[in-house]
């Protein structure tokens, strides 16, 4: 599927998402979708970037890596040379493949948490906080509300037993030997639909936090075990991958107290979404639903890929036509404290640096809108970048050695 082009004469920029729109993310990954061809439809009918159209190839690949890897290599014959994939599993799949070819690998809230050092992975390029970052970033929020003194409490992590859930729990750990906190790990299997098992240990350990690494819509289904044993939903704070949806589908007032880790602002007041209401949906143009606009996970595409288009117009200011992987990399380190006018947090792109800072919010849902609970920050940066070189100097290793 194509986002609609121009009539422009230009060349295009082609973008290939490889995503799953069929099986485990397809309660998310269709917003997400959704809002990168709005915005690429957006773009194209003021022009383009610097004069070029924008291409937006969609492929299902059900979250399987062989037909990742496929999706890949199909598009990479049709010329394009940025690629996202939006899966754990599937962006480790391919990521050597890529490297090898030097085409650029956005990895944005998925993927290997080590791929943020641009020094070993040149080409590609997260932009967004990782699973390690919002990790840390969670422990550091509930660090300050216990005063500063983490020694003696409990904290649990439930999470789907998947490459996805079990990412952040190196930095779970490091953190548990530097702050004195106890720390179980409860996973629940895929599909996700049973998690009384996880729940009935959670309940002997009575933790003071719970972290959540899960994604719609398991979500209703653990906030109704948390209900059905009596924990309070003030004892939650997930991970980004929760949207509206789920809280309805649980009771939005029932969620009352819960907490998430985010990466951009919710809601459809923010003058780029109100732009793409205005000029697509009210003209019968849009790509999906219009009532998923301002969604979180709609919202979520639309920052990660403010960044990416922004990327490539600084490739084409600064570098000039045709872009080449190469000048691709080059327009990425000009992003300095880009936030789409305060859309997500303030990201800035270096060679050493393709995370782009790692920040993210904490936000509380109310009952009927979520509130943000904090600024955007990013803490134990220290930690996180040794786990990180750690990582990457292994994979580095094995690259060289062939293993």
């Amino acid at each position: 599927m194509l986002a609609s082009l121009s009539t422009q004469a230009a060349d295009p920029v082609k973008f290939g998402l490889c995503y799953d729109i069929t099986k485990i993310y397809v309660a998310a990954v269709p917003q997400l979708a959704q809002a990168v061809k709005d915005y690429a439809d957006l773009l194209n009918s003021r022009g383009g970037i610097e004069g070029h159209p924008i291409e937006v190839t969609l492929v299902d690949h059900g979250n399987e890596p062989q037909r990742g890897i496929d999706c890949y290599e199909r598009l990479k014959r049709e010329g394009v040379m940025v690629f996202d994939f939006f899966s754990t599993p599937v962006s480790r799949a391919a990521l050597p493949r890529i490297m090898q070819d030097g085409n650029i690998l956005l990895q944005p809230l998925v993927g290997r948490g080590d791929a943020v050092d641009g020094e070993v992975f040149k080409n590609v390029f997260v932009m967004a906080p990782t699973y390690w970052g919002q990790a840390a970033n969670i422990i550091s929020y509930f660090k300050k509300q216990a005063k500063g003194d983490l020694q003696g409490k409990k904290i649990a992590f439930l999470y789907l037993d998947t490459p996805f859930g079990r990412e952040p729990i190196p930095v779970f750990e490091a953190l548990k030997r530097l702050e004195r906190f106890e720390f179980q790990t409860f996973p629940f299997p895929v599909p996700g639909n049973d998690q009384s098992a996880a729940f009935a240990q959670i309940r002997r350990f009575q933790p003071d936090l719970i972290m959540l690494w899960s994604f719609s819509p398991l979500n209703p289904i653990t906030f109704r075990e948390m209900q059905r044993n009596g924990i309070p939903m003030d004892k939650m704070i997930t991970v980004n991958w929760i949207n509206e949806v789920d809280l309805n589908n649980f009771g939005l007032a029932a969620a009352k107290g819960l907490k998430r880790s985010t990466v951009v602002v919710g809601g459809a007041e923010h003058p780029l979404v109100k732009d793409i209401l205005s000029q697509l949906y009210d003209k019968g143009k849009g790509n999906g639903d219009r009532k998923m606009v301002g969604d979180s996970y709609y919202n979520t595409g639309l920052a990660v890929y403010s960044s990416a288009f922004e990327g490539i117009r600084l490739a084409i200011k600064t570098q000039g036509w045709p872009l080449t992987p190469d000048k691709i990399r080059q327009g990425m380190y000009g992003i300095k404290n880009f936030d789409a006018k305060g859309f997500m947090a303030p990201i800035t792109v270096t060679p050493k640096d393709h995370g782009g800072g790692g920040k993210t919010r904490i936000d509380m849902w109310d009952g009927s809108k979520w509130v943000p609970q904090t600024d955007w920050f990013a803490d134990y940066t220290g930690l996180v970048n040794t786990l990180v070189k750690a990582n990457s100097a292994d994979f580095a290793k094995a690259s060289a050695t062939g293993k």
